[in-house]
């Protein structure tokens, strides 16, 4: 009887520790502490507006956080071929981002949901070292996605986009979900599912400049990636953002009307 008593209790602690652990663990923060404000990432001339000013720059990524809808409305990031390695990596935890302001919303927000956490600077662009696949470990990197689109389509164009670097040289990626009013919720915090994402490729051959841009619904489809393109003009209205403001507004006619993809080889 006492051992069956102790056998109890030590399941009943075990249980309790895991609900703890699960509840209440935070790791430590993945970022390096640094003084004064670093060395931007991107030409500023490559970055959209943010309409929350609440910029963060991360080691290997930036984004602009909107708190009321709970996440990123943009992610920035270069891609250099040096980036595209195979390492191994232990899958960190997913933090709240120290960076952020009002606080990134927690991960057990998307406990139960039915949606993945869906990485916006993707982890499998940052595997060259321990502290930039960590990073991408933040809450503010992820977006509430379908499970298959996560798994389908978005993982594709990911891939493409390390085809695009491998083949051409370093790029510049902006990306992040559709945040709209009256989009489903999930979560103690109220985290919306965006209904689409964007993605938007920059590249430089000389002093030209290409660009190639893409919005998908978050939901899976067998259709081409080329079924998606979009101009950049298309996603400023879609987002209300305004991407590469600082450019001149002749540029901007020029690169944000039309869509080129003869440039880019699918």
């Amino acid at each position: 009887m006492k051992r069956k008593t102790v056998y109890t209790l030590l399941i009943i602690t075990c249980l309790v520790g895991f609900w703890v652990f699960e509840n209440f663990y935070t790791p430590a923060t993945y970022s390096k502490k640094t003084d004064g404000n670093p060395e931007s990432l991107i030409d500023s001339a490559l970055l959209p507006s943010s309409t929350t000013s609440d910029i963060v720059q991360h080691e290997y990524y930036m984004l602009s956080y909107s708190e009321p809808y709970e996440q990123a409305e943009w992610v920035a990031y270069p891609l250099k071929r040096e980036h595209l390695t195979q390492d191994d990596r232990r899958r960190p935890y997913f933090i709240e981002d120290p960076k952020v302001k009002s606080k990134s919303a927690d991960w057990r927000n998307y406990r139960g949901s039915g949606y993945d956490r869906g990485h916006l600077c993707p982890a499998g662009d940052r595997r060259f070292s321990e502290l930039a696949y960590n990073e991408t470990f933040y809450t503010s990197n992820i977006s509430p996605q379908d499970r298959d689109f996560n798994a389908g389509i978005w993982n594709r164009l990911e891939q493409k986009v390390r085809y695009w670097c491998k083949k051409y040289g370093d790029l510049v990626v902006i990306t992040g979900g559709i945040l709209e009013p009256s989009l489903e919720e999930i979560g103690e915090e109220d985290v919306d599912v965006p209904e689409a994402f964007f993605k938007i490729v920059i590249r430089h051959s000389g002093q030209s400049v290409q660009i190639v841009s893409f919005l998908i619904p978050n939901e899976e489809s067998n259709r081409s990636l080329e079924d998606f393109l979009v101009t950049v003009d298309e996603l400023e209205k879609s987002t209300g953002l305004n991407f590469f403001e600082k450019q001149t507004t002749e540029w901007q006619e020029k690169m944000e009307s039309s869509i080129i993809q003869s440039d880019w080889k699918f």
